[in-house]
């Protein structure tokens, strides 16, 4: 049996590039709109739904905490579309990523831990881990593909076992 133990990094553009997009304001221009009342942050973060005329999706997700170390028994990708993840709090989540491909590669498995303000938003066939909250009752806003029971042909998610190697993320804060 394989072991791996992940620690989470501290999430930046740059070391979550090969995964997605960093959802943030940070370094980020905006425009002064509603006579200077708001500031406007355009396209943090590019969706990418329309595969076979897709339609984008905004869903409220209401996560539970996990318990740590967390055994890591498996991973998730969508294949056809992005997936982005936006915490309506101010507490930092974590989330475990290895890079698309047809099978995940463990050995480019990675740990990221937001700051509390950040979201991420994972590129079409990203290997995941599901939500990854560190308090009850977080609520996130989630964009993705909406799914059409009725006409969809492409498939939603895949999912993998890691079978007989032992994942394990603990947090090294």
């Amino acid at each position: 049996m394989k072991n791996i133990t992940l620690i989470p990094e501290k999430l930046t553009e740059y070391n979550f590039a090969d995964f997605g997009e960093v959802v943030s304001i940070h370094n980020k221009e905006s425009k002064t709109i509603n006579n200077g009342f708001a500031s406007k942050y355009s396209d943090v973060a590019l969706l990418d739904t329309n595969e076979e005329q897709g339609h984008t999706s905004v869903h409220i997700f209401v996560a539970k905490s996990r318990q740590f170390p967390l055994h890591i028994s498996m991973l998730e990708k969508h294949p056809f579309f992005s997936q982005t993840f936006i915490p309506r709090h101010s507490s930092p989540f974590l989330v475990v990523v290895a890079p698309p491909a047809e099978k995940p590669s463990i050995e480019k498995l990675k740990a990221f831990i937001t700051n509390g303000d950040q979201g991420i938003s994972y590129s079409r066939g990203v290997w995941h881990f599901p939500l990854i909250s560190m308090n009850d009752n977080s609520q996130f806003i989630v964009i993705d593909r909406k799914y059409n029971e009725e006409l969809d042909t492409i498939e939603q998610c895949e999912e993998v076992s890691l079978g007989d190697i032992k994942v394990v993320l603990e947090l090294g804060l």
